[in-house]
């Protein structure tokens, strides 16, 4: 139930829901009006572009209104037609929200799997939906005596107090002032279930300094003078199953074609660039979150990078999907049986998992989730490697051709 004291009237946000556009003669902008007070005449601002313009209208069912508030819906047009899409703010350019890609919130998270930094959710809060990770854990809150302690994670109905990044900016006020644009929940992008709610305490500076360099020599020129088109073949499995050894022999075959390539190896890589990272299950996020970018630069550089890591989360093999083009990102599932991986044990570490010595270690202690819809799958308990390799350079040239 509402009461006056409920709700903030001195700050419109008006969140736009659907836009409406039944013929050339209307487009509208529906939606819930969040907080404050909007009038026909009123100037407003569309964020995050900052178009402006003014109130033409304001719709509803019964007839027009002259003014709106909280929690009315309503349809709202423009004198001008500015670019306004769903999850966009109508605001008073004299009094707009925070507009940042760094916020600090209170979260309580409500899921099993722990909220670590790396791991990418859904962050939705009025009618706006962004992409979101932990940048840091300030402190975390014990919700008996609210005292402030370290935090490196967060557990089921554990709280903390957060730092998170975005991908685009979010247009918000702080909860204590405006409940309504300070309110959101993360949502896990592969269950599309809500694991965590939040309250934002205070937002960042907007990165205004930080812009893409256009740059004239591109991916596809790098490409196009090696002759092949640049993309990242993954390959992803148990400790154990092949990885290394498949795609080196892939890596041979395509230097025989003349393809400019690169393998980049788990084993590896730690010893230089991710050597500072251990095997907890946010290590291992950022092991892969780095590896992920380091692979794009390449395939921008015009290369076909090979990777072999266990990865063994689909939210960061997902993670780095995302990062590239559509098509450029290859899943190659190198798929043994634990038990067969660990008979082979050629590192002699799942013996040492067995015993306690490796802790986290993928098929033991920390679980490994098989690729769903990977684009090529291999069955290493009928297939050698020579001959597996031989098949996916052949997959790889039917689905590239005549680019590869």
């Amino acid at each position: 139930v509402h009461i006056a004291s409920d709700r903030n009237l001195s700050d419109m946000r008006f969140p736009v829901q659907y836009v409406i556009r039944p013929n050339l003669n209307f487009r509208g902008f529906a939606g819930t009006v969040a907080s404050g007070i909007i009038r026909k005449g009123d100037e407003v601002m569309a964020l995050p572009s900052g178009k402006r313009s003014r109130v033409k209208s304001i719709v509803t069912l019964d007839g027009e209104l002259q003014e709106a508030f909280s929690p009315q819906a309503v349809n709202v047009t423009l004198e001008d037609e500015i670019d306004v899409s769903r999850g966009d703010m109508l605001v008073h350019p004299g009094n707009a929200p925070h507009v940042s890609s760094e916020v600090e919130a209170m979260v309580v998270w409500m899921a099993e799997q722990p909220f670590v930094p790396g791991r990418t959710y859904t962050l939705k809060q009025t009618t706006r939906q962004v992409s979101a990770e932990v940048a840091a854990f300030r402190y975390g809150v014990d919700v008996n005596t609210l005292e402030h302690r370290a935090a490196a994670r967060l557990g089921l109905n554990e709280v903390s107090l957060v730092q998170l990044s975005l991908t685009q900016p979010l247009a918000c006020d702080p909860y204590r002032t405006n409940p309504a644009t300070g309110a959101f929940i993360l949502i896990d992008r592969l269950t599309n279930n809500t694991v965590g709610a939040g309250m934002v305490t205070s937002v960042g500076a907007a990165r205004n300094d930080l812009h893409w360099q256009r740059l004239d020599v591109d991916k596809a020129a790098r490409g196009a003078l090696m002759g092949q088109r640049p993309a990242v073949l993954w390959f992803t499995g148990l400790s154990g199953a092949g990885k290394s050894t498949i795609a080196n022999a892939v890596e041979k075959r395509l230097n025989l074609m003349n393809r400019h390539t690169f393998l980049l190896d788990g084993d590896n890589v730690r010893h230089g660039l991710n050597k500072d990272l251990g095997f907890t299950e946010a290590d291992r996020i950022e092991n892969i979150r780095r590896v992920g970018e380091v692979a794009k630069l390449m395939a921008d550089a015009g290369l076909i990078v090979l990777t072999a890591f266990i990865s063994p989360f689909r939210a960061e093999r997902d993670m780095v999907r995302e990062m590239l083009p559509a098509g450029d990102f290859v899943e190659i599932f190198v798929d043994t049986p634990l038990d067969v991986a660990e008979a082979r044990d050629v590192k002699g570490l799942y013996k040492k998992a067995r015993s306690g010595e490796i802790a986290n270690f993928t098929g033991i202690s920390s679980p490994y989730e098989e690729p769903e819809r990977p684009e090529i799958h291999v069955d290493t308990t009928r297939e050698a490697p020579e001959a597996a390799a031989e098949r996916i350079v052949e997959q790889i040239m039917g689905i590239w051709s005549p680019d590869l």
